[in-house]
C-alpha cells in the first residue's frame, strides 16, 4: 500500500464544522474510502476507494502550507484507511500544524501521533455499525480528544447515555451529541441532555447550517 500519496475526495479551506474547535478556520483534507456504511452517512462521495483525485504528500504539504492556516482537519471516509495518512500527519506536526482527525472508530489509534487530536465516533444503533465500534481506542484518548455520539432518535440517546455512564467517558475524555441532520430535531435533543443533566456537548453541523463543505 502506497505511503507516499493519498486518494483525496476534498482538499480546501473552510470551517470546522464539528467538535470543540467548531467556527474556526481549517485546512480540510477530505480522504477518500470507508469501511462502514452509516445508515445516514452525509458524505457518500467519499465512501468509495477509488474516488477523488491521487495526490502526493508533498502536494497536500505545498496546499496546506499556502493556506495560511496551522489547523488541519483530516476526515473522510475514514481516513486511517490509507496507509499515507500517517507520513502525512507527522509530516504536518514537524512544521508545527494542529491537526484534528475525524475517525470513524473502527481502526485501531494505536499508530496516530499523541498530539494529534482524534475525534472518535462510537456508532449508535440507528447507523447500522454499531458492531464495528472499537473499544480497545479508549486507551488512546485523553482529556484533548473527542467521543462523537450521532443520535437519530431516543433509543439512540438512551444507548449513548449508557455508554457516558458504563464506561465513564466523561472522566477522561469530552464528549459531544450530536442530532442526525434531517432525522432528530435539534431542540429535542437539547431537551433530552438537560432532563438528564448528562455532562455532554451538545452540537449541531455548523458547517450544514452555513451551507459549507
Amino acid at each position: 500500500m502506497r505511503t507516499d500519496s493519498l486518494r483525496v475526495a476534498e482538499l480546501l479551506v473552510t470551517l470546522q464544522g464539528e467538535g470543540t474547535a467548531a467556527g474556526c478556520p481549517v485546512f480540510l483534507v477530505r480522504l477518500s474510502g470507508c469501511n462502514l456504511a452509516c445508515s445516514w452517512c452525509d458524505t457518500p462521495g467519499a465512501r468509495a476507494p477509488e474516488s477523488g483525485t491521487l495526490f502526493t504528500l508533498t502536494e497536500i504539504l505545498e496546499r496546506w502550507r499556502t493556506s495560511g492556516l496551522r489547523e488541519v482537519l483530516l476526515t473522510g471516509g475514514e481516513p486511517l484507511l490509507q496507509a499515507g495518512v500517517y507520513p502525512l500527519m507527522e509530516a504536518l506536526l514537524s512544521e508545527g500544524a494542529r491537526i484534528y482527525l475525524e475517525t470513524n472508530g473502527s481502526i485501531s489509534l494505536s499508530r496516530v501521533p499523541r498530539e494529534v487530536v482524534k475525534i472518535m465516533d462510537l456508532k449508535t444503533p440507528s447507523s447500522g455499525m454499531s458492531r464495528a465500534n472499537l473499544y480497545a481506542n479508549l486507551r488512546y484518548l485523553d482529556r484533548k480528544d473527542q467521543i462523537k455520539f450521532v443520535i437519530a432518535d431516543e433509543e439512540d440517546y438512551l444507548w449513548a447515555r449508557e455508554k457516558v455512564h458504563e464506561l465513564g467517558l466523561t472522566y477522561f475524555t469530552q464528549v459531544l451529541f450530536s442530532p442526525v441532520w434531517g432525522k432528530m430535531p435539534p431542540p429535542e435533543l437539547a431537551r433530552l441532555i438537560l432532563r438528564d443533566r448528562l455532562p455532554v456537548r451538545f452540537q449541531i453541523q455548523l458547517h450544514k447550517l452555513l451551507g459549507l463543505p
